[in-house]
C-alpha cells in the first residue's frame, strides 16, 4: 500500500473537479439533518439501509461516530464510504526540523492547543526562511513566538481582543522576543495595510471569513508566503458559501450555513461529562420535537434557541412547558412525560445512526473546500502543498495550506 502524499499544484484541479462530482451526486445522502426530519428522502430508496441503521443502539452509533467508514452497512454505505476514502486520502506535509521551545514558552498553554502549535510549526517548509512572521488572530500570540528561531527574525500578531492583545504583549516581554502586538480587526477596511511582501503570514484554525479574508488580503498585499489551517467553515457572514475559485464558482454547489457545518461535526476531544451533557439536552428536545409537531399540527421541526445546561435539572414536564412557552406555544393536555422523554431517547439513537450516511461525506465536504481555497490561492500565482499536518485525534482540522510566490 503507498504511503498517500500531499497534493501540490498539477493535482489540486483534478482532485476538486472529482470530488465535485461526488458531492454534487450524493446530495440526496447528506443535505437531509436526520435531526430534523422524522423521515429521511434516501429512506425510500435504500430501505434496507434504513431500517439496519435504526435498529442500532446509541452506544453503537457513539462507536462509529469518528469512523463510519469501518461499518458493515447494507449497500449503498460500503461502496460510498470507499469512494469517499479514495477522494479524500491526502498525505502529510514534508516536516522541518523544528528547535526547541525555549524555556516554559507553553505555559499557559492547554497541552492539546500547544501539540498542535508544534506539530503545525513543524511542517512550515517554505523555499526560504522567514523574516517577518504575522500571526493572524493571533490571540496571546502562542503560535507566533513558537515561531521565532532566529535572531534576525520579526514577529506581529494581529487580534481583535484588547484583553487578548494585552496579555501576549506581556508575554513577549517575559520570554523577551521581538514581538509586536496590534489591536486589529481583521474584517475592516484598514486591515490592508497590516500587511507586505515581506510577511509570511500564518493562521491555525483562524474560522471562516477569517481565513478567508487573510487570503484575499496577502493575495493582494503581495505576500510571499502563507500557511493556514482552516477551520469553521459555517463560520461565515454570508447566507450562503461564496466559492473562491474559478472552479468552485462554476460547479454551481450551493452550500448553506448547514451544509458548511458538517464537515465539523466530528467529535474527538469531548469529555465524558460534555458528551453526557449533550446526548441528555438533544434526547429532550427530540422528545421536544414530537411534542411541538403534534401542538401546531405542523409535521416540520421547530428551531430552538440555546438552552443553559441548568435546564437539564429540570424535570422533563417543566422542560416542556417552558421550551413551548418560548416558542408561544400552548400545551392544554396532559402528555405521558415519561413516554416522551423515553421516545426523545430512541429517536437521539436513530438520528446518530442515520447521520454515520451523512458522516461518510464529513472529510469530502471539507476537502472541496480546501481545495476551492488552494486553487483561489494559484490563481493569485501562488504555489502549493496541501496536506495534513498531524494526527486526527489531534484536531480533526488537521488540513493545511503552504503557499508561497517564487
Amino acid at each position: 500500500m503507498t504511503t498517500p502524499r500531499p497534493l501540490t499544484n498539477d493535482q489540486l484541479l483534478s482532485r476538486f473537479q472529482a470530488l465535485d462530482g461526488f458531492v454534487r451526486e450524493h446530495q440526496a445522502l447528506w443535505r437531509p439533518r436526520p435531526f430534523t426530519q422524522l423521515q429521511l428522502p434516501w429512506e425510500a430508496d435504500h430501505p434496507a439501509l434504513s431500517s439496519w441503521l435504526r435498529q442500532r443502539s446509541l452506544e453503537q452509533a457513539e462507536a462509529a461516530h469518528n469512523h463510519p467508514e469501518q461499518l458493515g452497512a447494507p449497500a449503498p454505505f460500503p461502496l460510498l464510504a470507499k469512494q469517499a476514502g479514495q477522494l479524500s486520502e491526502v498525505g502529510e506535509l514534508p516536516s522541518i526540523a523544528l528547535a526547541p521551545a525555549s524555556h516554559r514558552l507553553n505555559v499557559d498553554v492547554p497541552g492539546r492547543k500547544w501539540q498542535q502549535i508544534e506539530a503545525f510549526a513543524s511542517h512550515l517548509g517554505f523555499t526560504r526562511t522567514p523574516q517577518h512572521w504575522l500571526d493572524w488572530c493571533s490571540g496571546k500570540g502562542h503560535l507566533g513566538r513558537r515561531l521565532l528561531q532566529a535572531d534576525r527574525q520579526r514577529l506581529t500578531c494581529l487580534e481583535f481582543d484588547p484583553t487578548l492583545v494585552a496579555a501576549g504583549r506581556e508575554l513577549s516581554l517575559h520570554h523577551q522576543l521581538d514581538a509586536e502586538h496590534r489591536l486589529q480587526d481583521v474584517l475592516a477596511g484598514d486591515a490592508a495595510q497590516q500587511l507586505g511582501p515581506e510577511h509570511t503570514a500564518v493562521a491555525l484554525h483562524a474560522c471562516g471569513d477569517l481565513h478567508v479574508r487573510l487570503m484575499q488580503l496577502a493575495s493582494q498585499q503581495g505576500c510571499r508566503q502563507l500557511a493556514i489551517a482552516p477551520c469553521c467553515y459555517n463560520r461565515i457572514q454570508a447566507p450562503v458559501y461564496q466559492p473562491l475559485s474559478a472552479a468552485a464558482i462554476a460547479s454551481g454547489l450551493q452550500l448553506s450555513v448547514d451544509d458548511l457545518g458538517l464537515p465539523l461535526s466530528e467529535t474527538v476531544t469531548a469529555g465524558a461529562r460534555v458528551r453526557r451533557q449533550r446526548d441528555e439536552s438533544m434526547a429532550r428536545r427530540l422528545g421536544f420535537d414530537l411534542l411541538q409537531r403534534q401542538l401546531r399540527g405542523e409535521d416540520e421541526y421547530l428551531p430552538t434557541p440555546s438552552l443553559p445546561v441548568s435546564w437539564l435539572h429540570k424535570p422533563y414536564a417543566d422542560y416542556c412547558r417552558e421550551l413551548a412557552a418560548l416558542k408561544g406555544l400552548h400545551i392544554d393536555q396532559q402528555p405521558d412525560w415519561d413516554a416522551l422523554q423515553t421516545k426523545g431517547w430512541q429517536r437521539l439513537a436513530q438520528v446518530r445512526n442515520l447521520e454515520l450516511l451523512r458522516n461518510l461525506f464529513r472529510r469530502p465536504l471539507e476537502l472541496w473546500l480546501v481545495l476551492d481555497r488552494a486553487l483561489y490561492l494559484q490563481e493569485q500565482g501562488y504555489q502549493l502543498q496541501l496536506g495534513v499536518f498531524c494526527e486526527q485525534p489531534l484536531t480533526p482540522r488537521n488540513l493545511m495550506l503552504l503557499a508561497e510566490r517564487h
